[in-house]
């Protein structure tokens, strides 16, 4: 199996409250039902190519942005990816 490697691509993790502010438009997900939630619920993120979306200069809580490397690592840990799934 081939890794992807997105070299161009940026993400930038923000607080849940914050996702009315996503012009979807300017990112790879469609709407907030795609959004990636963390396991406490209180975080997302979005990713993208190019210039960072201008519509990030409105969060007050966001983090980033990671390259794809970094995201991968971020996403690893017990805050985004249960260790204890429910099945």
């Amino acid at each position: 199996m081939e890794i992807q490697i997105y070299e161009d691509r940026e993400f930038m993790i923000f607080s849940t409250t914050e996702s009315e502010k996503i012009d979807f438009t300017q990112v790879e997900e469609t709407s907030i039902d795609t959004l990636r939630i963390s396991v406490d619920k209180t975080k997302t993120f979005c990713k993208w190519d190019g210039a960072t979306p201008e519509f990030f200069s409105q969060m007050t809580t966001k983090e980033g942005p990671y390259t794809y490397p970094e995201i991968l690592d971020i996403l690893a840990t017990p805050e985004w990816t249960d260790p204890n799934p429910p099945f």
